[in-house]
């Protein structure tokens, strides 16, 4: 498997592209947490956010619904929080019953649902279009601009470039394990759900011990070529009195959306 299926980021001349990647980190962790600090049923300051990012967009010659499009498969995951219709105080809206359980949905939980839903989306759609304007290395050596600790930023550049391996190690026992599974036509390969949990198992544990040694051989290669813990880039990483302007700038809407939730 080629390593760049693992890489979203989009070659292009834009704005957001030239963008010093600090910047483009700081502004999508600042957008998350105003995303995450806007009250509940703040649509006027959802709105603002929203069009911020629809802006940002445009400004990354990437499309208006790129980041849309990419962002619904996210939606799923913020469903963990339907508890909220019914854990919230309220006027009753909806009753059913679930198995034993009378289960009533109140206006302020239904709230708080969807505002959790809005938050979620936007700030998913902010991650997508930072990691399609920015390479990976420049957003790994970002974060170490930015003071987050050395080790943490390692584990995820090392993780990145050798996900592939993995995928590539996996595939190969699958190979394996069908190639000594014959079945005849039209039946099922292997035996029944006992026999496949133990064979998985067994991929499991050969997967870590493969990936244990693997690590240790690349790790022995990276000492003997002057390895001393610090991943170094071509890219100087200079911030330019634009980017300090557009960081500026960023923050000034991002409080503007603050007080517009509050009004």
């Amino acid at each position: 498997m080629h390593f760049n299926a693992f890489d979203r980021y989009h070659e292009k001349e834009s704005f957001l592209h030239r963008l010093d990647p600090r910047v483009k980190v700081l502004v999508t962790v600042i957008y998350i947490i105003s995303n995450a600090l806007l009250p509940d049923g703040a649509w006027l300051a959802f709105i603002s956010a929203w069009m911020f990012l629809i802006t940002a967009n445009l400004l990354s010659q990437l499309g208006i619904g790129y980041t849309f499009k990419r962002s619904i498969i996210a939606l799923p995951f913020a469903l963990i929080a339907v508890t909220v219709l019914f854990s919230i105080p309220g006027k009753p809206v909806s009753t059913f019953q679930f198995l034993m359980w009378d289960l009533t949905i109140t206006d302020a939980g239904f709230l708080r649902f969807v505002s959790i839903l809005i938050r979620s989306w936007l700030s998913v759609q902010m991650a997508i279009l930072l990691v399609a304007v920015t390479r990976f290395p420049d957003l790994i050596h970002a974060l170490e601009h930015l003071r987050v600790p050395v080790i943490l930023t390692t584990i995820i550049a090392f993780l990145y470039r050798y996900l592939f391996v993995l995928t590539d190690e996996v595939l190969r026992l699958i190979r394996a394990r069908e190639s000594r599974s014959a079945a005849v036509a039209g039946n099922r390969s292997g035996g029944g759900v006992r026999w496949r949990a133990k064979v998985a198992g067994n991929m499991a544990g050969q997967l870590f011990l493969r990936s244990y040694e693997r690590s240790d051989r690349i790790y022995n290669a990276m000492l003997s070529r002057g390895y001393s813990g610090h991943l170094y880039t071509l890219n100087p990483h200079e911030m330019k009195s634009s980017d300090y302007f557009v960081t500026a700038f960023v923050i000034a809407v991002i409080f503007i959306v603050q007080l517009i939730g509050r009004l």
